[in-house]
């Protein structure tokens, strides 16, 4: 991260594009936990940008010891309100957080495609943070995902993997695609054990957000999209990589 960034105007939504959906915070975190669970270890537990605290309540009921780093002191102030004492919140950029122990799961959700040098980020993740049997939760939105590509079609992106205007004004420096986000976690030194993808999609947030208001999508129909990434992971909304300390 550049010291010359401005991370609460980043979080603001602009004129045609939000920094987070009621898609993201009510579909992709639900299924992100879903994913997440099968490889939680037992003890506790670091976020990396945990924004405002919505996926942090998502994981209460299992860690009792939960510490978030988040660079905006606007975020922290919603999430603090909100949590009090049952989180330890670090107001700092990654690169200077000072975290006193390391952690068994460390999870960085949405977050590395706004990172100035991501792999120097997934080193320090690697050698100073995660414990020796710790688990690393890595997600990123996902460059081929349908709806996506549907866009580029449509004359509205360059291409799956370009930072659109929108994404840049909200901090976004890359678009991953699962090949490019293996190589920069194998890079950190991070030992990739899983790799999986988020929710088949076909619909960009938008035009989720409108149906979700309608009786159209039900629980099922959410559920079957789930699954489908689970076998088609590029082309889900969001990649999934799950590592383990490398040497």
């Amino acid at each position: 991260m550049s010291n010359t960034r401005n991370y609460n105007e980043e979080l603001k939504d602009t004129a045609d594009h939000k920094y987070g959906y009621s898609f993201d915070f009510d579909v992709m975190h639900p299924f992100m936990l879903k994913s997440f669970i099968p490889f939680f270890k037992q003890g506790n537990f670091l976020e990396l940008g945990s924004y405002k605290g919505h996926f942090t309540k998502r994981i209460l009921p299992y860690f009792k010891d939960i510490t978030c780093v988040e660079a905006s002191d606007q975020a922290i102030a919603v999430a603090k309100k909100e949590f009090g004492d049952k989180v330890v919140f670090v107001n700092s950029l990654f690169e200077n957080a000072s975290l006193p122990v390391k952690y068994d799961n460390i999870i960085l959700t949405h977050v590395l495609e706004h990172i100035d040098n991501p792999v120097q980020l997934l080193r320090r993740i690697n050698d100073e943070w995660l414990s020796d049997n710790g688990r690393f939760f890595l997600v990123c939105p996902n460059a081929n995902a349908p709806s996506r590509q549907i866009a580029v079609k449509m004359g509205l992106i360059s291409s799956n993997s370009a930072v659109t205007p929108a994404e840049s004004e909200h901090g976004h420096r890359i678009t991953y695609t699962l090949d490019t986000l293996e190589r920069d976690a194998r890079l950190g030194g991070l030992k990739v054990v899983h790799r999986s993808g988020i929710f088949f999609k076909a619909l960009a947030n938008f035009q989720w957000d409108k149906l979700l208001n309608t009786d159209i999508i039900s629980p099922e129909y959410l559920e079957g999209c789930f699954q489908l990434g689970q076998q088609y992971p590029d082309l889900c909304s969001s990649i999934f990589l799950m590592c383990e300390k490398g040497k």
